[in-house]
């Protein structure tokens, strides 16, 4: 379902490009800080014979964009670490902070408007920087995973943008307790953000 809403934001993206003159020029740099909305996937897989869900959580992001060509840019994001907690059959059993910094190739549809659409994929690595939980142990291993992302910025001066993205992220964690192998974790969650852009 989550995968499906990217690919009509992409979708919906696409149908808005067109040529004109380049908002980016190749070399140019763009700084973006803004919000970061986690949303996981309902179903988060089976663990220690129960069923997983992991909650929601908003946190500043960071992003910093170079740009190769006028329309292609490679860009870095970064946020504040994100919390959740870990619910199994419904009951709470842990909380888990992490980061998942995400490195994308954005293509930017250059127009003649104010309103720049993009599409990107690239690469997501994820940590738990801690976890805690009253039933002992409990670890996350790192994941490595696909990542897209989909976009609109809207130019409000000559340098700066807001933008507004959605991004889809393949996380899975194998799970330990107290050393013991319980499952996978399959967070897989949408990010949804807006933000203030400024190109330099």
């Amino acid at each position: 379902m989550q995968l499906r809403t990217l690919l009509l934001s992409a979708t919906a993206v696409l149908a808005l490009g067109a040529s004109g003159a380049a908002a980016q020029q190749a070399g140019d740099i763009t700084l973006g800080l803004g919000l970061g909305y986690v949303n996981p996937k309902d179903d988060n897989g089976d663990v220690a014979g129960g069923k997983l869900t992991i909650d929601d959580d908003t946190q500043i992001t960071l992003t910093v964009e170079y740009f190769i060509t006028d329309n292609l840019g490679i860009e870095l994001l970064a946020a504040t670490p994100f919390t959740h907690d870990i619910n199994l059959d419904g009951a709470k059993i842990g909380e888990v902070k992490h980061l998942p910094p995400t490195l994308t190739l954005n293509y930017h549809f250059q127009n003649a408007s104010d309103v720049t659409p993009f599409l990107g994929a690239g690469v997501n690595y994820t940590t738990a920087l801690d976890v805690d939980s009253p039933l002992g142990d409990l670890d996350l291993d790192d994941s490595w995973g696909l990542a897209l992302h989909a976009g609109l910025d809207y130019r409000i001066s000559e340098r700066g943008q807001i933008r507004a993205d959605v991004r889809w992220m393949d996380i899975d964690m194998d799970a330990k307790l107290n050393g013991a192998d319980i499952g996978t974790a399959e967070v897989d969650p949408l990010v949804v953000g807006v933000s203030y852009v400024h190109t330099f």
